[in-house]
């Protein structure tokens, strides 16, 4: 048991928990359950990079935090203005759930919502470009810039130390991908102690992380419509593209059969890592849960909702192999592609 002078003191040490038999018999994975930090697994990153941003002199004392973000990394950055005494200005778009909205500005945050997707960009590269506007009329004001900041992935390496420690050595460590961040900074230190791990990246249909074409994307906190610099291609060995209907069926189950879930992130990498364990007997398998379910009571958990965007179906039956085509469901591939480079 802890007890803390300060919010930011309580961000760590969260829990690991054993998922077996998820999607059929056999195999199990372990889960890091980051929805047990105030505000889910970004407040890790968020504390570090305006850590570090304060102590180079580039945020100053009493200067705005300014970012563009779906959510989670909001609520980080609202903890580390709090702890720090920074206003945060936060650049959104109309997906944001209403219950994220609220509670952002509860914690202290301004709240600016772009009501327009950029043409080619769509919605992250239209809250960019609100950020740089943000940025030019404030004085002072500094931005993290969550997909291109180096700081993002190092903040992560509590993570990783946290992980190791707790189940020793893993041999296959399965991440979401959106920023990159907690993919590369949680690999990057896990191969420090198995030079051998194979890292599987979880991605959603419609992103372009992976040399998808751009779609609107049902799923929020995984996959971009941009190309983040944070995301470290050569580290990844195989990839999967989810569906909307696969990640909710996933977190139903984990809620039934585990009591512990969360949103879009958790119910696609406890599938994947489901399946990985399944089909890689003998090897260690663990997992990254970035959330928790609060903020998901009205999509994922909602069966209206769901019913709405056809999101209530059978449990999904294993991924299809990439043919060079478009990802629609459920799909697995080890020819990693970095879109602006080379194959890996």
């Amino acid at each position: 048991m802890r007890t803390t002078h300060t919010p930011a003191s309580a961000v760590g040490n969260t829990p690991v928990l054993w998922i077996s038999d998820l999607t059929g018999p056999g195999g199990g994975f372990w889960a890091k359950l980051e929805g047990a930090n105030p505000g889910g697994m970004k407040d890790r990153t968020a504390l570090h990079m305006i850590g570090r941003a304060r102590e180079r002199g580039e945020l100053a004392a009493g200067g705005r935090i300014v970012e563009s973000t779906s959510g989670t990394l909001g609520f980080g950055l609202a903890l580390a203005g709090i702890v720090h005494g920074h206003p945060v200005t936060l650049v959104t778009d109309p997906g944001m759930e209403p219950i994220v909205h609220r509670m952002l500005s509860a914690y202290g945050a301004q709240i600016s919502v772009v009501t327009e997707p950029h043409p080619t960009g769509g919605w992250q590269q239209a809250r960019r470009e609100r950020v740089e506007e943000i940025l030019a009329r404030t004085p002072g004001s500094y931005c993290p810039d969550q997909y291109n900041n180096p700081d993002n992935v190092a903040g992560y390496s509590s993570l990783a130390e946290e992980l190791i420690d707790q189940v020793g050595r893993v041999d296959v460590l399965v991440c979401s991908v959106g920023t990159g961040g907690h993919s590369a900074g949680v690999s990057r230190i896990v191969r420090e102690h198995n030079p051998f791990l194979k890292l599987v990246g979880v991605d959603t249909i419609g992103s372009t992380i992976f040399g998808q074409p751009a779609r609107p994307r049902l799923m929020r906190g995984l996959g971009s419509s941009i190309y983040p610099r944070n995301v470290d291609y050569s580290s990844f060995d195989q990839v999967h593209w989810v569906a909307p209907a696969e990640a909710v069926w996933t977190c139903r189950a984990l809620a039934a059969r585990h009591h512990a879930t969360g949103g879009w992130s958790v119910g696609a990498v406890a599938l994947v890592a489901s399946w990985v364990a399944r089909t890689s007997p003998g090897l260690r398998v663990a997992a990254v849960f970035p959330d928790g379910p609060q903020r998901y009571f009205d999509t994922i958990y909602n069966d209206d909702y769901c019913r709405t965007h056809g999101l209530l179906g059978r449990a999904p039956s294993g991924p299809r192999l990439f043919d060079g085509g478009e990802a629609l469901a459920w799909t697995v591939t080890d020819a990693v592609i970095d879109p602006l480079g080379a194959s890996a």
